[in-house]
């Protein structure tokens, strides 16, 4: 009975450090010394422990993803909770991004796993004296070694969550008991929690394998469990952000009285800069001896699902469906809403390419220059005096025009071809004034599977990936250019990147300074990483007031032919953001009520 009473009034806290639900999946009729370890229902709830992760996708209330409340995209519906981001109605007591919870429930659930695993019944096979029973017996003991570090890392994956959000947050790394004094639970340092991330990070990389093993898990786990490269890029990435403005500008907040929650000290920012550059290319050089390279095909790495042992190193979402291409879709097909409209504002940021081969050279777009706005959408095979854009940008928005392998489009004549092809001009199929319409003249195309039949509710496996090559590549070259401008290494994985096989750009321009690489930097995270969950972070981490609340503009598409087609910028959406705050999120006021000790960020 004691027991059942402790699982209560513990469950009734939730962990949440005040959450207001009970956690109804564990049967409270059972303590937790008594529920059945054995290996199989271990192995289910070290599986359980990934289902914290985020699925970016339908992150905000199923049918909106991050991007929308950056410069990346405009959401068709002007009421969706994402728009709280835009227009600076956001709180306390209103979060289109509600995380707090939600991760230290994860947390908990990890803090649980793990100290359990000497409990795990393997007498079966322990005490089998055949050969077999006993390498098996073997082989269980060095998995549940790995699902303890698979825990660990998780973990760490879930603090730095929230760390990014929050600043430092309460440190809980054993599970609470009735003892707990919640009032006295307070909010860890940044450096605390960095340092706690990190070292988790390092004590769980050598433990795992560099993928999933192919005996325990089906194909569609591959790629989806805890693994070397995913624990080494976390890393990478959690030290990038202790290096970037905002974690070391603490004048932001305006006199907040615990600046130690939201910045850190003790060390000249040059060595954060050289950690991170160095985390970074402990990952490029071990994946390189490996023989892990960038994947040859950059649309085909959120949509595929036959290479995962290549530059993906983390994914979720592996259930096959259609939710969304009915949600992203050109409203011309059956059945689909159109709601992710990327940004003129994220278009712009994709260079042309002029010629071709070594002689080729690269140019930012730009709408005073008529060559340009005549090619706008020109992603022909590139000659020796065309301009053509960087192809990435036809892998990741559907623009006017655009032939696709959808069954959907209705067949038309465009540029002089017959071919499936999208219109979001006036008039258009696809464009205004057709009720819910693309706001901004473009849909999403990238994580778009053009090929299914939506009207037979055709299905296709989707990648949300939470880690890949690409960026490690982005975050090494971003490190070095602060500690060590000019360093060659710079351009050279910039370059890896812009001359993947189906991309092709040309190489930076020689001889940039540190501002100028810093920009190009920036630029090529943009473009490269667009939609996958980056921008809305990158441009907190870098204190980029401008691009945060900088107008938010679509194109205006005129005439029913190329020959015809005149393309005029406008403004779609004016956005808000509040730079004495809106840098990190504000802790549910339901929190701060709950525990005493939690201290709520600057000027929320």
């Amino acid at each position: 009975m004691k027991n059942i009473t402790y699982l209560l009034v513990l469950l009734t806290f939730c962990l949440g450090i005040g959450c207001q639900k009970l956690d109804r999946e564990i049967n409270t009729s059972l303590s937790r010394d008594l529920i059945d370890i054995s290996y199989p229902n271990k192995s289910r709830e070290i599986a359980a422990l990934y289902s914290g992760l985020p699925d970016g996708m339908l992150y905000i209330d199923g049918s909106a993803m991050m991007a929308s409340a950056t410069d990346e995209a405009e959401h068709t519906f002007e009421r969706h909770s994402v728009q709280s981001f835009n227009n600076g109605s956001w709180n306390s007591n209103n979060q289109p991004d509600p995380v707090w919870a939600r991760y230290f429930r994860q947390i908990r659930l990890c803090n649980q796993a793990l100290v359990s695993f000497d409990k795990v019944d393997l007498n079966g096979s322990k005490n089998d004296p055949s050969a077999s029973s006993q390498a098996l017996y073997i082989a269980q003991l060095a998995e549940l070694k790995r699902w303890g570090f698979e825990a660990r890392f998780l973990r760490a994956y879930y603090y730095f969550e929230l760390v990014k959000r929050y600043g430092g947050v309460p440190l809980l790394k054993e599970s609470l008991s009735l003892e707990t004094d919640f009032n006295a639970i307070q909010r860890n340092t940044l450096k605390e929690c960095i340092d706690f991330i990190v070292a988790e990070c390092d004590a769980a990389e050598p433990q795992l394998p560099p993928y999933a093993p192919l005996a325990n898990y089906d194909a569609a786990a591959i790629g989806r469990r805890a693994t070397k490269y995913a624990a080494m890029a976390l890393k990478s990435r959690v030290l990038l952000y202790a290096a970037s403005d905002l974690f070391n500008t603490p004048t932001w907040a305006n006199g907040f009285s615990k600046p130690e929650l939201i910045s850190l000290n003790g060390v000249p920012r040059s060595q954060r800069w050289q950690a991170a550059a160095d985390a970074a290319k402990r990952l490029i050089d071990t994946t390189a001896k490996y023989g892990v390279v960038l994947h040859n095909n950059y649309q085909q790495l959120f949509i595929a699902n036959n290479f995962s042992r290549g530059e993906n190193f983390l994914m979720t979402n592996p259930t096959a469906n259609n939710t969304f291409e009915r949600n992203n879709n050109p409203i011309s097909f059956p059945g689909s809403s159109g709601l992710t409209t990327p940004t003129q504002n994220l278009v712009d940021a994709y260079e042309f390419k002029f010629g071709t081969g070594a002689t080729a050279t690269s140019v930012a777009f730009n709408w005073n220059n008529l060559a340009h706005v005549d090619n706008i959408y020109n992603f022909s095979t590139p000659t020796a005096t065309s301009l053509t854009r960087d192809p990435r940008l036809r892998f990741n928005v559907t623009t006017n025009g655009i032939a696709t392998t959808s069954p959907q489009i209705p067949y038309g004549v465009q540029f002089g071809t017959p071919a499936k092809f999208v219109q979001t001009y006036n008039g258009g199929l696809d464009g205004q004034p057709i009720a819910n319409a693309t706001k901004t003249g473009y849909y999403m195309r990238k994580y778009i599977q053009e090929g299914l039949d939506l009207g037979n509710n055709n299905t296709g496996i989707h990648n949300w990936v939470l880690f890949r090559l690409g960026e490690v590549y982005l975050n090494y070259a971003e490190a070095l250019n602060e500690v060590s401008p000019g360093d060659a290494r710079i351009a050279q994985y910039i370059n890896l990147i812009r001359n993947r096989a189906t991309v092709v750009m040309p190489p930076l321009q020689n001889g940039l300074n540190q501002l100028q690489m810093r920009q190009s930097i920036r630029n090529e995270r943009r473009i490269e990483l667009a939609f996958e969950d980056h921008r809305f972070w990158d441009l907190r981490r870098w204190m980029d007031e401008a691009s945060l609340k900088t107008d938010i503009y679509g194109v205006n598409i005129t005439g029913n032919s190329r020959a015809t087609f005149v393309h005029t910028p406008f403004i779609v959406e004016k956005r808000v953001f509040d730079a004495s705050k809106m840098y990190l999120y504000p802790i549910p006021f339901s929190e701060i009520n709950v525990g005493k000790g939690i201290i709520q960020n600057p000027n929320w």
